[in-house]
């Protein structure tokens, strides 16, 4: 998490963190969704050995720690890559594809200089806390939940919650 936050203080023109405060205004219970434009330019500030710049490997390298759709969310904020083909099939975007389109919107948004969008250390405990979910439905023996994977329909454990 350290080594993330450091990488997000080299934005030069904290556009991660405007990206993030617009999602936050406009879709504030999708806290995956305002992390994907936290580090959304992540592929900006880890070039290749090349120079190359590639939303790939940006989301290669936070897939681990952020989890399956902040990763998905920022490799398809392309630019060039069209949301919907308009054959009515979302082009691998499955559910996310309107969340895609804000987020393509919200950094539009953000180039615009004056947003205040407040510092970035107030973003920590978000990233620790999808952090945290991500490694705990990446652990297969759910070291973080004893009771294990919740079954049954919308996660109920029975009457009471018990199992």
């Amino acid at each position: 998490m350290l080594e993330l936050m450091e990488l997000l203080r080299a934005d030069p023109d904290d556009r991660g963190l405007r990206t993030a405060a617009l999602l936050r205004r406009s879709r504030p219970f999708d806290k995956e969704l305002q992390i994907a434009g936290l580090v959304h330019r992540l592929g900006r500030l880890l070039r290749l050995s090349d120079g190359t710049v590639t939303l790939g490997v940006a989301a290669e390298s936070i897939r681990p720690l952020l989890g399956e759709r902040v990763a998905r969310l920022v490799r398809l904020q392309s630019p060039d890559r069209p949301v919907d083909a308009g054959d009515g099939h979302r082009d691998g975007y499955g559910d996310d594809a309107e969340a895609v389109a804000t987020l393509r919107q919200a950094r539009d948004s953000a180039a615009a200089a004056g947003l205040d969008a407040g510092v970035l250390e107030d973003w920590q405990p978000l990233l620790e806390l999808i952090a945290a979910g991500s490694c705990r439905t990446a652990t297969t023996g759910n070291a973080l939940d004893p009771l294990g994977p919740s079954k049954g329909p919308r996660g109920s454990r029975g009457p009471g919650g018990a199992r």
